[in-house]
């Protein structure tokens, strides 16, 4: 039988500003996190990119109204603040047409080199990786998924919001097509991890960009042929991956702040595993 916790409706948690020194970065990164006061298990994980919008997707709110659910296992959330969003986020080894994303390998081995060993070290969490879980907003969301597909013994789960699946290796006034795209590329040439789980949120109002004039914008046409490589490596819809279109969702903090509830949710809940 799976173990609900019964917790108050008062549960309280403790919000820790800190700054960790990256040595492969070399930058101080700052590091929000929030954690449960009282638990009676190792905390589960969340890594989240772009740490540094923690106020403005109301992250305090959403997390102690997890703390209330009594269906949902305890985790620390730590939030990244970025640097340089531009070099740090995107696919290691692999820089778009602009050569941005050049510094992504580095920020891969701060996240599991330097960030994990520390946390490890200063908070009870599960060594499990089917309780860690590492998301991120637009190019946040795209780093997210290059960390979690290539080390699935380390993170089990992955969220993305308007994941910048776009993400390219040639311009698209340089003889571009769809075969360009990184992320796509790096599900092709990979395998990926059996228990590798996928949620994928877009919003039908995210951009208005298409460059195949077929009447979906390119964020949701990205998506889901990301969606289909996925399945063609043998991941299944509902079982390995949420797809979550939103009506009137735009590419903005409020409605990335409005879907973390259902993220955590699915990340989160005993049911789940």
């Amino acid at each position: 039988m799976i173990p609900i916790l019964q917790r108050q409706a008062d549960q309280r948690f403790k919000t820790i500003h800190t700054s960790l020194n990256a040595l492969v970065l070399d930058r101080l990164v700052p590091i929000t996190l929030m954690m449960p006061d009282t638990f009676d298990q190792p905390l589960s994980l969340l890594v989240l990119n772009d740490g540094q919008d923690h106020v403005a997707m109301k992250s305090e709110s959403t997390y102690q109204n997890c703390l209330e659910n009594p269906s949902l296992k305890p985790f620390l959330w730590v939030s990244v603040h970025a640097g340089e969003r531009l070099q740090e986020y995107g696919v290691a080894g692999m820089p778009d047409y602009k050569g941005r994303g050049a510094k992504a390998a580095a920020y891969t081995h701060f996240i599991l080199k330097e960030l994990l060993p520390w946390l490890n070290a200063q908070f009870p969490i599960s060594h499990q990786a089917a309780d860690k879980v590492i998301a991120g907003c637009s190019l946040g969301g795209l780093s997210a998924f290059d960390i979690a597909w290539n080390y699935p013994h380390v993170f089990s789960k992955v969220g993305t919001f308007s994941a910048a699946f776009w993400w390219r290796r040639r311009a698209l006034d340089e003889g571009y097509s769809d075969a360009d795209r990184i992320a796509h590329h790096l599900v092709r040439l990979g395998k990926g991890g059996k228990a590798l789980q996928f949620w994928l949120e877009v919003g039908t109002e995210d951009e208005k960009c298409d460059r195949n004039n077929n009447g979906v914008i390119d964020s949701i046409d990205d998506t889901l042929d990301l969606i289909t490589e996925l399945i063609l490596k043998g991941y299944a819809l509902e079982r390995d991956i949420r797809y979550l279109e939103v009506k009137g969702g735009k590419h903005d903090l409020q409605t990335w702040g409005s879907m973390m509830p259902d993220f955590i949710s699915w990340a989160f809940s005993y049911n789940g595993n």
